[in-house]
This record gives C-alpha cells, structure tokens and sequence, in this order.
C-alpha cells in the first residue's frame, strides 16, 4: 500500500487536495470562501496554512491559505503543485497604481512584475510571471456573468508592505502602466508555470498604494471592501470550476 506522503506547512497529504484550488493569504478569508461550498471540511491548520475541501457547482474544490508574504506563499504553492492541484486562482487584496483602480475596484491579473524577493532565487529573472489564458478568461467570464466590472492587466508583485528607507519601485512601474501592487501574485505564477499548473489571480484594491499616498492614506471602508471581496471570491470560485484540469 503507497503511504500518503504529507507537504510540508500545509500539512495535508496528497490524496486530499482537488485538482482545483483557490487560495488567499488570510486564513480568516479561507474559512469564509469554504462556507460557500457544499460539503465543506477543513483538512488542516498549522500555522496560517489553513486547508478545506468542499463542491461547488458538482466540482471538487480545495481552500488553502498561504499568509502574507511570497516566502511562505511560496512554500504552500510549490507543495499544491506537488500534491496533485492542476489550476490554482489567487483571491487577495492589493495597492491600486492608476487613477483608474478605485478603491474596492477589482483587478484580473494578466502577468505579475517579479520584486517579491523569492522567485528571483528560483528562476532567472528573465522567466515571466505570466498567467494562464484559459484562467483569465474563466475569470473574465465569470465577472461578466455575475455583472461585475473588472480591470484586466499587469500587477506587482513586491517584497515590501510598509515602505522602508530605500526608495521602492512602485513610482517606476505606475509610470509603466501597471494597475496594482501585492506581494504573493509572482511567486504563484512562476511556481505553477515551472509545474505546469494553470494559474492566475483576482485581486481587490482596499486603498491605493502606499508609495502614491502615505501609510496614513490607509483608511479602510471595511463594509464596502467586504462587498467587493465577496463579489471577488464568487467570481474565482464560478471560475475555478469551469477550467479543464
């Protein structure tokens, strides 16, 4: 008889995750989006990794959240690779960089610029983080079904949250067009490119970058970020469920 073989962080074997995957970094929020699948369990909880599984729309689907960061991001990533996950679609929060992401604005994200300080210790530097199409028109497709506007377009993804004394580069790449600023975006689409994993991400803005307005322009409409977080996740979730694994 095979043993299970248990990854390491998100503490689940890999018979127990589904080909189709959603991930977020707050466990909180994990715990959130199982509520809106049927037969929902949760496998797991070890530190912020936080594992469920349940169905939606007859498909199986696994929660797994991964934290803030794309060092532990990462680390959950590359085990859900491992374990058997074939599309993997990121619900998060960023920073937007345009005049045009408003706050609580919603954001497919097409490719990821890579200053998340892990990935560039994987791959040289000139390997994209790019995301799958089929993922992102699932997405797209979703959002119109639900009737709910969406930016599409390239993201950062950087090591930073509060801005330290160097100067960051969140300036350079909003001079460059780009939408919006997270920190794990890059290190799922290289990681599941470099396993042949379909993958993606739907990210909310809760404020504008930090770098454009100050830490103190960090003021939360928690109501209306909740809105537009559950619209978020039930897109990703419509998505999920219609890429072929």
């Amino acid at each position: 008889m095979r043993k299970t073989k248990v990854y390491p962080c998100i503490r689940v074997g890999d018979d127990a995750i589904s080909p189709r995957v959603i991930t977020c970094g707050d466990p909180a929020r994990a715990e959130w989006i199982s509520t809106k699948l049927e037969q929902s369990v949760c496998l797991a909880k070890n530190r912020e990794f936080w594992t469920y599984l349940g169905t939606h729309r007859g498909e199986a689907v696994s929660i797994v959240s991964h934290g803030v960061g794309a060092g532990g991001a990462v680390t959950a990533f590359e085990s859900l690779c491992r374990a058997g996950a074939k599309a993997i679609i990121r619900v998060g929060t960023c920073g937007g960089m345009q005049p045009e992401v408003k706050t609580h604005d919603i954001v497919v994200v097409t490719a990821a610029c890579r200053e998340d300080g892990v990935t560039d210790k994987m791959v040289y530097p000139s390997y994209p983080a790019v995301s799958d199409t089929e993922v992102v028109h699932a997405l797209m497709a979703a959002a119109s079904a639900l009737d709910t506007p969406v930016h599409k377009g390239m993201i950062l993804s950087q090591a930073l949250f509060y801005p330290g004394l160097l100067d960051s580069k969140v300036q350079f790449y909003a001079k460059a067009g780009v939408l919006a600023s997270e920190n794990e975006v890059s290190g799922l689409l290289v990681t599941a490119s470099l396993h042949g994993v379909k993958a993606g991400a739907i990210i909310t803005a809760d404020a504008p970058a930090f770098e454009l307005v100050g830490v103190e322009g960090y003021q939360l409409d928690e109501a209306a970020l909740k809105q537009a977080i559950e619209k978020q996740i039930d897109i990703a979730l419509d998505a999920i469920v219609q890429v072929e694994v």
